[in-house]
């Protein structure tokens, strides 16, 4: 018995003690009151450290328990012995858990001291009625919401598709308006078409100077209801026919006009003296010039005698010039920055430098009338385009530093200046000018830079500009292809012309004889009689009629090689073809 107590006692001590897997044996006897218990000495398995592996960490022994006196107890009585037995065995029946909890070797987890819970009283619990009238409640809350929730969808849904109807509308609108417009002249007798269409119509063909739809518009616009004569209708359309070289038209317009109603006014009649200007009819221009002054309130001023004056310097009518000049001191009126610039750059452009400087002069001596950027240009142009390098550069630097800023046209001309010149550097300086300050290259920038390196035989980097222009966005024109083809021509390579033309197959460029011309030339220096000979095949197809420079550009090539026989078909074709205007007479591209 004492060794269950020592066991016992054990369990419950706690300290690197390890509870064994098993029970502790129960004695089956229990021994006699009269045997000997010997309390001198402890017995040897006190010593020991009982432990998993039958060892201890300091190598299964531990430090003896010194003896201690012991207290003379009286053991119970042999009767208690077996209550004792009874009870545990009972206990240990009874539990449901047959085996003691497992033992943790290392220390305890500090547990924390429980903290009371407040204790809340309990809520009555509701009766059925009241129950009831909640549950009600809510049910009618949450019908009324998905109630609202439904009526918001189909509020969002019926906008949504109010959207989607009136941008269709809004489209077919767009799409009808502009169908009419295209084709409006055929609305011939409707009387209730929308003002807006049909204004707009007019506005487009005017703008693009159709001047016979034009005038096929606004013979509609007169049969509407709505119509009411307008001025300024009137003055756009003599200015559009003046443009187109119609100016017997333009009349015709002028005194519809006055037949509506409509008075005549200083507008009209520049409009009108303009008109015949651009047509070189300078006599009727003229009488309608003194018509002008003995009609009350329309008086001409310096706009009425700039335009003129710029019809005739396109002539080369000098004469009438000083007459204008002559005519306008005499009215007291003074010439203004743009009569001014008109005179300066036709004296520049015809290489008269004298009357140039002259009037250059008589421009700085003005103290209302001042040079700018259009000024510069013209001077510049002028001594540019004659080989004057240094007199051109000396006038760039007197406006600079006058306080006229350069423009991008300003650069255009210096790089073509100095392209023709073959000054390849100070060109290379102006572009390097161009991108420190950002100046964005034009379509005639592109051009002139194109053209410079073709005559220089620089194919390589011409055609790197020319890819770079594509990429910018910036549409070639036929004065691009005319310099990639003169400049293949003169580097011999006959298959770079047929790559120009197969990117004119797969483009939109509006074409016109000069190209062809080029074209002809191109293959007549190159031999290629084949193909030179087909380019007036091409011109058919293109809608294009060969002029006098054709035929002499093929009888030139035909004649250096001696083929007499083309020469004299080329002389009959030559005599056949209608008298166009020759190379020398186009008007070369301003830039």
């Amino acid at each position: 018995m004492t060794m269950g107590l020592v066991g016992q006692q054990k369990q419950d001590d706690g300290c690197g003690f390890v509870v064994l897997s098993s029970p502790p044996l129960l004695p089956t006897t229990i021994m006699p009151s009269s045997a000997p218990v010997s309390s001198s000495s402890p017995p040897d398995y006190l010593n020991r450290v009982v432990s998993d592996d039958k060892r201890s960490d300091h190598g299964g022994y531990r430090k003896p328990i010194p003896p201690q006196p012991q207290q003379q107890q009286s053991l119970p009585p042999q009767s208690y012995y077996h209550g004792a037995a009874s009870k545990f065995m009972a206990s240990f029946l009874s539990s449901t858990q047959p085996l003691p909890p497992e033992f943790n070797r290392g220390r305890a987890p500090a547990t924390k001291p429980a903290t009371p819970r407040a204790q809340t009283t309990p809520h009555p619990q509701p009766t059925s009625a009241n129950s009831n009238t909640k549950l009600a409640v809510v049910t009618e809350r949450q019908a009324a919401e998905l109630k609202r929730l439904k009526n918001k969808e189909s509020k969002d849904r019926k906008e949504e598709t109010n959207k989607k109807i009136a941008s269709r509308k809004a489209i077919s609108v767009v799409l009808m308006r502009e169908a009419t417009k295209s084709h409006i002249e055929k609305k011939k007798g409707s009387k209730r078409l929308l003002p807006r269409t049909v204004l707009e119509a007019l506005h487009e063909r005017i703008t693009a100077l159709r001047w016979e739809s034009a005038l096929k518009v606004f013979q509609l616009l007169q049969e509407q209801l709505w119509y009411r004569p307008n001025p300024g209708v009137y003055i756009k359309l003599i200015v559009m026919l003046g443009k187109c070289k119609q100016p017997e038209k333009a009349e015709e317009i002028f005194q519809a006009m006055i037949d509506e109603g409509c008075g005549v006014s200083h507008e009209s009649y520049t409009a009108l003296i303009s008109a015949y200007g651009r047509s070189s009819l300078f006599d009727k221009a003229f009488s309608l010039l003194d018509q002008m002054k003995d009609t009350p309130d329309c008086q001409p001023d310096v706009h009425t005698y700039s335009i003129l004056i710029k019809s005739c310097l396109h002539v080369f009518a000098y004469d009438r010039v000083q007459a204008l000049l002559s005519d306008m001191e005499t009215q007291h009126i003074r010439p203004n920055t743009i009569t001014y610039n008109t005179l300066i750059d036709a004296y520049g452009k015809s290489k008269r430098f004298a009357e140039m400087e002259s009037t250059l002069v008589a421009m700085l001596s003005q103290q209302d009338c001042e040079p700018d950027v259009w000024t510069m240009n013209s001077v510049v142009r002028a001594f540019g385009s004659s080989g004057q390098i240094e007199t051109m550069e000396k006038c760039f630097e007197r406006f600079h530093s006058a306080g006229i800023q350069p423009n991008i046209m300003t650069f255009n001309i210096l790089l073509d200046s100095y392209g023709k010149a073959g000054n390849y550097k100070k060109m290379s300086a102006v572009m390097e000018y161009m991108q420190k300050y950002h100046y964005s290259w034009t379509i005639v920038t592109y051009n002139v830079v194109i053209d410079a390196f073709g005559r220089a035989g620089d194919l390589t980097q011409m055609e790197y500009l020319f890819r770079l222009m594509q990429s910018e966005r910036i549409k070639p024109s036929c004065v691009t292809l005319c310099s990639l083809v003169r400049a293949y021509g003169k580097a011999g390579k006959p298959e770079k012309i047929g790559g120009v033309l197969r990117f004119v197959e797969n483009s939109d460029v509006k074409l016109d004889a000069v190209f062809f011309n080029c074209l002809v030339d191109a293959y007549g220096k190159l031999g290629c009689f084949t193909e030179m000979k087909g380019v007036l095949e091409m011109m058919e197809q293109k809608g294009c009629s060969p002029d006098k420079i054709t035929y002499r550009t093929m009888i030139k090539a035909y004649s250096f090689n001696k083929m007499t026989g083309h020469v004299k078909e080329l002389h009959e074709l030559m005599q056949s073809a209608g008298s166009q205007m020759s190379w020398s007479q186009r008007q070369k591209p301003d830039f």
